[in-house]
């Protein structure tokens, strides 16, 4: 969001003469006679700072800046006063101003000020949001795992929208953890506490499909005999999750979109809608857009889904995340099959490293539950032995050795869960030693708290 600042005067030609003061500095300025009309713009998440005049009509400034503060005691305020009023001036910054000018105020100290007020709400807002990241990664329930680029940024743009009323459009082959994708955004948002409601539109019956979403008054059609609550309905103040949305029929599609258009749904057989408070988060593993160009999706429904488009990458595209992965789904099976997990040798690594993954995370996650199982020479037998040998002679001793380093250490701290005093008992480092080691290979122990994961 741009900053911005409102000034509050009711002085009209103050008022237009500050306004463009700051915009000739580039800064979006607001000017205001009506501090109730101000007040409405303001939340906690709003960018900006307010400078404002004690003396106006309406409400007085100080009286002002305790109802802005009672939105977001951070927001900065700026307060003006009149000549001499220098006991009005105290008061107010004992009260949390964050500054005060004295009329007739310098232009160029007006423009210092507010860029420090501007700078310190930024400040604010950041520290804030990595706030809610950290806390979001730490709570208990399930995480998206990964320290590859591709994985931080895709945790990224989740925080960003996990609250935003927009529904979500997630593009990814098979395996690769959509419907995690969905249940985190779920998880993580102010929707949690409603249902989360998933449903394969590929896997239905085209003649079900219908009163699946929409559900169905006793008497709609033969053999409806009792009413039914589609998942519409059942989702109503949660996440409904639509996944292989490239199967619905496109006689269903025009029925989606008005849903999705209206948030209302009437079941088959009523007159009666039902208003809808969801989130609908879509998952595909085939291009939309393409399908729509050649008439097989309707263009006007992947445009209503896709506001916010999400697409997963393969795991053969972020091998950086295999041992964070391997590990986790090793050690959740050694606790299921009460099993103990035996570190990963470097031929192994090498070969889960040359493997490709057709069959993305829950391939991966399969092989893990497979290797605590029935043991490494089942499991690692069915890999190619050229495919081991063709990587190792593609990597020089250094390189090779990197890597046995690196998986070593995501393995001990993913069997610690990220505690640095366990891991460096285990692995015999300082401190120091260890905290650069990961920071050489890019690990940070947010990676390896734990969690409940799945793939889709």
């Amino acid at each position: 969001m741009t900053a911005q600042v409102i000034f509050i005067d009711d002085e009209q030609d103050i008022g237009l003469a500050v306004s463009q003061l700051f915009r000739l500095e580039s800064i979006d300025c607001q000017h205001s006679t009506n501090p109730g009309a101000v007040l409405k713009q303001l939340s906690p998440s709003w960018p900006g700072i307010l400078i404002t005049d004690i003396h106006m009509p309406a409400i007085n400034g100080l009286e002002l800046m305790e109802k802005i503060h009672q939105i977001d005691a951070e927001i900065p305020v700026v307060v003006l006063t009149g000549y001499g009023a220098v006991s009005l001036a105290v008061k107010a910054m004992r009260q949390g101003a964050y500054d005060f000018l004295e009329k007739p105020f310098d232009n160029d100290h007006l423009l210092e000020v507010a860029q420090r007020a501007m700078e310190k709400r930024r400040l604010v807002l950041e520290n804030r949001e990595l706030k809610a990241q950290v806390a979001r990664q730490q709570q208990p329930g399930l995480r998206i795992l990964g320290q590859s680029k591709v994985m931080q940024q895709l945790r990224r743009t989740l925080d960003a929208v996990v609250d935003a009323p927009a529904d979500v459009l997630i593009f990814g082959e098979t395996g690769c953890g959509k419907e995690l994708v969905a249940r985190y955004l779920h998880e993580q948002s102010c929707r949690r506490e409603h249902n989360f409601v998933a449903i394969n539109c590929g896997a239905i019956p085209e003649h079900l499909i219908e009163s699946e979403l929409f559900g169905t008054e006793a008497g709609a059609f033969t053999g409806a005999d009792k009413k039914r609550i589609g998942k519409f309905e059942f989702a109503n103040g949660g996440t409904l999750f639509l996944d292989e949305i490239e199967s619905t029929p496109l006689s269903l599609q025009v029925k989606l979109l008005r849903v999705l258009e209206e948030r209302k749904v009437t079941r088959l057989g009523s007159n009666q809608t039902i208003d809808l408070d969801i989130r609908v988060v879509a998952a595909t593993k085939t291009d939309l857009r393409q399908l729509s160009e050649h008439g097989q999706f309707r263009a006007d429904l992947y445009y209503r889904l896709s506001l916010v488009e999400l697409s997963l990458p393969p795991l053969r595209q972020r091998p950086d995340d295999l041992m964070i992965l391997f590990s986790h789904f090793a050690q959740v099976a050694a606790a299921r099959f009460h099993k103990e997990y035996q570190p990963l040798s470097i031929q192994q690594i090498q070969q889960l490293q040359q493997h490709q993954w057709p069959g993305n995370v829950r391939e991966l996650r399969n092989m893990a539950e497979r290797y605590v199982l029935l043991g490494p020479a089942i499991v690692f037998n069915e890999q190619p032995a050229a495919a081991e040998q063709g990587l190792a002679g593609s990597m020089s001793l250094q390189q090779r050795l990197e890597s046995y380093e690196k998986a070593l250490l995501e393995d001990a701290l993913s069997q610690h869960r990220g505690a640095i005093k366990a891991v460096m008992a285990e692995l015999g480092l300082p401190r120091k030693t260890l905290y650069d080691k990961m920071a050489r290979y890019q690990l940070t122990r947010r990676d390896f708290l734990g969690t409940d994961d799945s793939a889709d």
